[in-house]
């Protein structure tokens, strides 16, 4: 299992690089955010946080060129076989940025006063 987690970290690095160097995103911020391969690294789910932009169109570009993003990844990575890559949205910041405005939220809201405690009576 440590080597997969070592082969996810690798791809995850290197198809991000690949991903910033070569491709233009018309304003959209997109990154690897994780990385799941198979045990016979056939496969790859790469889950892409898309942030500002169009996410259909995004991955819609990123899994039309995943064999050109594989290639590129591959002279870089030398495994036994070449993953598949499968572009997957990853939504946990949009989740993470709702969360945060949430909480101020709540923060802004009226508060109870504080209680104090009451000196007992003799």
């Amino acid at each position: 299992m440590r080597r997969l987690d070592r082969v996810n970290e690798l791809l995850r690095r290197e198809i991000g690089a690949v991903i910033q160097r070569d491709y233009a995103w018309q304003g959209a911020l997109v990154t690897v955010s994780d990385i799941e391969i198979t045990q016979d690294l056939k496969e790859a789910k790469v889950w892409m946080s898309i942030l500002g932009g169009n996410v259909a169109a995004v991955l819609e570009k990123l899994n039309r060129a995943h064999g050109a993003i594989q290639s590129r990844v591959m002279k870089r990575v030398v495994l036994k076989s070449t993953p598949v890559l499968h572009f997957y949205h990853d939504t946990s910041a949009v989740r993470g940025v709702g969360l945060v405005n949430l909480l101020e939220a709540v923060d802004k809201l009226p508060k109870a006063p504080e209680a104090t405690e009451e000196e007992p009576e003799a």
